[in-house]
């Protein structure tokens, strides 16, 4: 009786009704008065009762897998006399959903891809690092007060492992491994011990960029810069540089462009000054080179960094910095089309 149980499971699996006369037909054929199953029920009552256990849970099997088979072949044709589509599931899935890249990652790869053009390579660093590579070298003097603007995360209260403050950690890195010529962009995510609000963040990212040859200028670094603008947020973009300080550059600069909102004219988003702040650069410090072991009488450079969100934040006119970090997902749906 086993053999026929499994003879009639296999044909009950491998069934497939073509009309719903044809479906009506097999359950008749299997679960009528004269049905196949039916008689199979009958003729238990003759089994030994050694193996009455194993051959009804058999029969029940069966007689389960028939009621879905049913079921699941009724269902088709009363989804087909409805109007429903029936999805084919051999055909490819469709992209209803395609997702996009961050916006972060977005504004990043525009600038890396600007900067490579200009013969720049990209170069990558560790986020937890030393006080030399983050301060020291970098012409920060123990107790110095522009430390205190970094607003730093220190690992286990130890004076000289940190989260790094910017990615100029990684500018002395490769000073120190390599030789000039020395033309590098340095991206990143960085760590300042911030209150978050709409304009700050502790957490965020930036690209640096660094330039060391024989007779660097700082025409050199604005036409550079000028050129980076003009790419990013389009060719009448004009750029001013003002005077600032950063103990690593001297002399130093911070640079805006003109607003693309207002065309320079002045409205809310650039203060009505017509200007939008972007970056900070300059001439690298003599002593940045002498620590890491560059002739400064020799060579020269220029560095520049900026805020990857910053940028983002003027290109997108998005006004609250903290939704880069919130996942949600009707803001990040906004940049399926700028994939």
């Amino acid at each position: 009786m086993k053999e026929k149980i499994e003879q009639l499971r296999k044909k009950v699996e491998e069934f497939k009704s073509e009309t719903p006369q044809h479906l009506e037909e097999f359950r008749i054929r299997i679960l009528g008065k004269k049905g196949e199953l039916t008689e199979m029920f009958d003729e238990f009552k003759n089994v030994a009762s050694e193996e009455k256990r194993e051959i009804g849970k058999l029969l029940n099997e069966v007689k389960i897998l028939v009621q879905q088979k049913l079921k699941s072949q009724k269902e088709l044709f009363d989804n087909v006399e409805t109007g429903k589509n029936i999805a084919d599931k051999t055909l490819p899935a469709n992209a209803d959903n395609p997702g996009s890249r961050h916006p972060v990652n977005l504004a990043k790869n525009e600038i890396l891809e600007i900067f490579t053009r200009l013969g720049f390579t990209v170069a990558d660093g560790p986020e937890i690092e030393d006080d030399w590579h983050v301060f020291s070298a970098l012409n920060f003097p123990p107790n110095h007060p522009a430390r205190d603007m970094q607003d730093t995360f220190f690992i286990e209260q130890n004076p000289d492992i940190l989260l790094r403050t910017h990615t100029s950690s990684i500018q002395v890195r490769t000073m120190e491994r390599q030789k000039p010529p020395i033309r590098v962009v340095c991206p990143g995510r960085v760590f300042r011990n911030e209150a978050i609000s709409a304009r700050a963040h502790c957490i965020f990212h930036q690209v640096e960029g660094l330039y060391i040859d024989k007779n660097v200028s700082f025409a050199d670094m604005k036409q550079t810069l000028l050129y980076f603008a003009r790419e990013m947020f389009g060719e009448n973009t004009e750029i001013r540089l003002r005077p600032s300080f950063f103990p690593f550059t001297e002399p130093s600069a911070e640079m805006d462009v003109s607003c693309k909102i207002c065309g320079g004219k002045g409205c809310n988003i650039c203060k009505y000054t017509g200007w939008l702040e972007v970056l900070g650069c300059g001439i690298v410090d003599p002593n940045v080179l002498e620590a890491c072991g560059i002739d400064s009488k020799e060579y020269t450079g220029y560095a520049f960094g900026m805020g990857v969100e910053r940028l983002a934040m003027l290109k997108w006119q998005v006004k609250d910095l903290r939704l880069y970090f919130e996942n949600d997902v009707r803001f990040l749906e906004q940049f399926q089309s700028v994939i």
